[in-house]
């Protein structure tokens, strides 16, 4: 007998769902009572595969595409349509229309796509009449096996007759969603693994399988197996579109190595330029990113905000915590005016936030920033890593909604943070000098009952820390362009060595706002 290798049951796996329909479909023989139907696909047969794929090797081996793919530049290869009258899922007159990715440039990894209709798996099938290639054309015919690169689902979003890009999953596990009048801007994955280490990695999806919803279904349910060198695992997205689409992850991971750092719920965008960091000031556009700060709803039910960066080196922060509410990554400046670009609409692109289902008990969000020198690289990535890592051959479970929505001020009760400025000059908006040897920050806090004390701002006072050095001073003023308050911090700190700074504002014993937070080398 042969070893059982990992490419053959891959093969198995993929191949399985069309043996198990044919051969349950025979029909029993005269006389014999009728065989009962096939049981129907669900999450527990992603379950039995994940499960399955991780007592096997794992086996990166990618057949190499045709040379006329594998050459392609981005706009080649994005040059590549599906064609819209092509689209599965319409059937049945489901709201949903299912459009595949062609395989070139950086997508080389092909996955298996399957459709689920009534409890019956069946994979789509590769053929060029599904694409248009515009420019692209291959000269000599593609193979028939070439498979996809991934897949988008569109939804009437934004208007009852026009079918919108809702979410699409395409490389490795990375994937993107809208709401309703939302742009593409940040990624979500569905696992990190050694993220801001030299040990990442990065899962990919071996397989997808997508139900086909009933009529006037507003819910789309997607199953994911995915892969790595440290793990296997199986993924249910439930996906909500709407104003603030929503998707609810269940996920079941199935680990191949002890002492694995797993990053749950990973999120990644991409933060060049803000008001904070002026390191790049050639542009004509003043600020220039997808997200502008990590928000997090601890487990004692604080909120705190920390700002993004663009650092001069690779950095990361841990923020430690106890069944921890949610954490995510928010674009929350919304003014047009401090973007500048028309066609990339920075102020449209959405929050994701997340929010556990159930306890995770301890652990730490981790923050990861990159140096970056241009706007199209990601060099953030927001997780949260258990405080023990789980362990090879026992199943770990966890559960999850993730919302992107253009407004999430609903998610922190008082004030929040807005901008947050740094300087060595005189205090915008105030006359009071710098305190000489110290750096000013600058924060804007807004909403809240803000504006009912904006009448006497002697009620209000803020109340800052710093882990290193000394705050040498710190007052707020009034701040009526946005009907709350700034507050002002001069701290010292001696060159070479960091600090984290901490304020926010109350009145009496009564906090007002959400805890910001900042880290700090003096140089």
């Amino acid at each position: 007998m042969t070893d059982l290798t990992r490419r053959t049951l891959v093969k198995g796996l993929v191949a399985s769902s069309a043996l198990t329909t044919h051969m349950k479909s025979a029909t029993a023989q005269p006389g014999q009572p009728a065989a009962p139907p096939p049981p129907k696909f669900d999450f527990e047969d992603v379950l039995r595969r994940a499960r399955d794929l991780a007592t096997a090797p794992f086996d990166a081996a990618v057949a190499p595409l045709p040379e006329a793919l594998s050459k392609l530049d981005f706009d080649a290869w994005r040059d590549i349509r599906f064609r819209p009258d092509k689209a599965f899922l319409a059937g049945n007159g489901s709201q949903f229309r299912l459009q595949l990715f062609h395989l070139g440039h950086l997508f080389k990894r092909p996955v298996t796509i399957n459709t689920i209709r009534d409890g019956i798996p069946t994979p789509i099938p590769f053929t060029t009449s599904l694409f248009d290639y515009g420019r692209t054309k291959p000269e000599k015919p593609l193979p028939v096996n070439l498979g996809f690169a991934g897949f988008r689902l569109h939804y009437p979003l934004n208007s009852p007759k026009v079918f919108d890009e809702t979410i699409a999953f395409l490389g490795a596990s990375y994937f993107r969603f809208l709401g309703r009048g939302q742009r593409y801007g940040m990624s979500a994955r569905a696992l990190a693994i050694g993220a801001g280490t030299d040990e990442e990695e990065f899962p990919f999806f071996r397989e997808f399988w997508i139900e086909t919803p009933e009529p006037n279904a507003d819910r789309a349910t997607i199953y994911g197996l995915l892969d790595s060198p440290s793990t296997t695992g199986a993924f249910r997205f439930d996906v909500y579109p709407g104003a603030d689409t929503a998707i609810e992850v269940s996920s079941t991971l199935f680990p191949r190595k002890a002492n694995v750092k797993f990053g749950l719920a990973p999120l990644t965008s991409m933060f060049f330029l803000g008001e904070n960091d002026h390191r790049f000031n050639d542009d004509f556009r003043p600020e220039l990113h997808d997200s502008d700060g990590l928000l997090i709803h601890s487990g004692t039910g604080e909120w705190i905000w920390r700002p993004l960066r663009n650092p001069a080196k690779p950095e990361s922060s841990s923020f430690f915590d106890h069944d921890i509410k949610g954490f995510g990554l928010l674009q929350r400046d919304r003014d047009f005016e401090h973007y500048q670009d028309l066609d990339l609409a920075y102020e449209l692109r959405p929050s994701y936030f997340v929010e556990p289902r159930d306890s995770w008990g301890e652990g730490h969000v981790d923050l990861v920033e990159l140096p970056t020198e241009h706007e199209t690289n990601d060099n953030i990535v927001a997780s949260f890593t258990p405080k023990d890592s789980p362990e090879p051959n026992k199943p770990f479970s966890y559960g999850y909604r993730l919302t992107a929505s253009l407004n999430l001020s609903r998610l922190s009760p008082n004030a929040r943070a807005l901008n947050t400025y740094q300087t060595t000059a005189a205090a915008l908006g105030s006359a009071e000098p710098v305190t000489p040897g110290s750096r000013r920050f600058i924060i804007d806090f807004v909403g809240g009952d803000l504006p009912y004390y904006s009448a006497d701002p002697s009620l209000v006072e803020v109340v800052p820390s710093t882990s290193q050095g000394k705050i040498v001073r710190s007052f707020i003023v009034p701040n009526p362009h946005t009907k709350g308050f700034r507050a002002a911090l001069d701290v010292q700190l001696e060159a070479g060595q960091s600090t984290d700074l901490r304020a926010f504002l109350r009145t009496g014993s009564r906090a007002l706002t959400e805890t910001w937070t900042y880290p700090w080398r003096a140089e």
